[in-house]
């Protein structure tokens, strides 16, 4: 039997005409829960009876928040119209969705190294699309408890539009700039998988899809040169939220360096790579 709370939409913003932010508040109150974990949306769906249909996402919001939960989604329209993305995107502040219970470990934050000590080496956030999601979660919180560990945010989209979180980054890293790294370090950059079209034509940072951060060339790659020294599994963390390509392209371009994920983790059971797959 699914367990889940009855909640209310409070806030929606339509940034573009597929990807909208939404906030809903759980009606009896906002249980605990974890940086970078998920839960299920579900809603009922008029032209099937009003069956209840449930899709999982990451939630945006991190858990010092006690307001409510905030998520950015994307309205799914090929091959078909999403049957929860689809009602998501036609909600009214007012209107009843049902949450299941936060859950999920695969994106927790490493706090502890195999020896016991306290992680404090370089967080790195990879997100493609809105695989963001996650990571806005470890900005706020991290911010707010005041980790002192580098967090760096690397967000990859297709147009300029769809950088959902750009202004909130943005004003993150210039906080940092303003405070100093020894209070709070943070650095944010974008990639634009498509610099040609007409449409971002104003673009003038990083091109190509958000992988290619990680991409050898002569004098190593941009993330090194991004952070100031090489990054190795003794002083960088990766976590990586999106769609198997990018996964995929993360990890293969830093193996060589010997990152290595749960999955082929070493025999004191560590390992420098966390990620999440939607697609």
């Amino acid at each position: 039997m699914v367990t889940e709370m009855k909640a209310k939409v409070i806030y929606t913003n339509l940034l573009k005409e597929d990807l909208v932010i939404i906030r809903l508040v759980p009606v009896e109150g906002m249980p605990e829960y974890t940086t970078g974990q998920f839960l299920t949306i579900g809603v009922t769906v008029p032209t099937e009876n009003y069956k209840l249909v449930r899709r999982a996402y990451s939630i945006c919001s991190h858990p010092e928040n006690k307001d409510y939960f905030e998520f950015v989604i994307r309205w799914v329209r090929n091959p078909l119209p999403g049957r929860v993305t689809t009602m998501m995107f036609y909600a009214s502040v007012g209107d009843e969705m049902k949450l299941g219970y936060p859950t999920g470990n695969a994106l927790l934050i490493n706090e502890k190294l195999a020896n016991g000590e306290k992680d404090m080496r370089r967080i790195i956030c990879v997100g493609g699309g809105t695989g963001l999601a996650p990571f806005i979660a470890y900005a706020n919180h991290l911010h707010d408890i005041g980790d002192k560990r580098q967090l760096v945010i690397l967000h990859g989209a297709s147009y300029i539009d769809e950088l959902s979180y750009k202004r909130m980054l943005t004003d993150l890293e210039d906080e940092s700039i303003k405070r100093g790294k020894d209070e709070w370090n943070f650095i944010y950059r974008a990639a634009i998988s498509r610099p040609k079209e007409l449409f971002n034509r104003s673009w003038s940072g990083h091109v190509g899809r958000v992988e290619s951060f990680f991409k050898e060339g002569k004098n190593g790659a941009p993330i090194d040169e991004l952070v100031g020294e090489k990054i190795t599994p003794e002083n960088t963390y990766i976590y990586i939220c999106g769609y198997q390509g990018t996964i995929d392209g993360v990890i293969d371009s830093v193996k060589a360096r010997g990152f290595v994920t749960k999955d082929d983790k070493r025999d004191d059971g560590s390992y420098e790579i966390r990620y999440e797959s939607y697609g």
